[in-house]
């Protein structure tokens, strides 16, 4: 059964940091690609980042472009993401998912597992 567990979320004030990590198991991690998705209240789930499966690719979402950086230890079985220069409107619950070898890395239906989730809360 594959597992992805999340964890590094916080409470961060605007233009602080934080480094998500999401440990997996279950599943040849090397074999997939993975990315991150968050869900803010009220709206819906949304794409973050994604990463090839050997890291030799990433994609972003343009509101975190420049900001935030996906990055995958292949040896450690987990993903990462580094969360730069944090705004309020990043706040939201943050997942991480496997993908599933075919569909769009942007879209979550690409992707057939998934995290519990970890709360990120940016203050003003």
């Amino acid at each position: 059964q594959v597992q992805l567990v999340e964890s590094g979320g916080g409470l961060v004030q605007a233009g602080g940091s934080l480094r998500l990590s999401c440990a997996a198991s279950g599943r040849t991690f090397s074999s997939y690609a993975m990315g991150w998705f968050r869900q803010a209240p009220g709206k819906e789930r949304e794409f973050v980042a994604a990463i090839s499966w050997s890291g030799s690719m990433t994609f972003y979402a343009d509101s975190v472009k420049g900001r935030f950086t996906i990055s995958r230890d292949n040896a450690k079985n987990t993903v990462y993401l580094q969360m730069n220069s944090l705004k309020p409107e990043d706040t939201a619950v943050y997942y991480c998912a496997s993908h599933r070898h075919s569909g769009s890395y942007y879209t979550d239906r690409s992707y057939d597992y998934w995290g519990q989730g970890t709360q990120v809360t940016v203050s003003s």
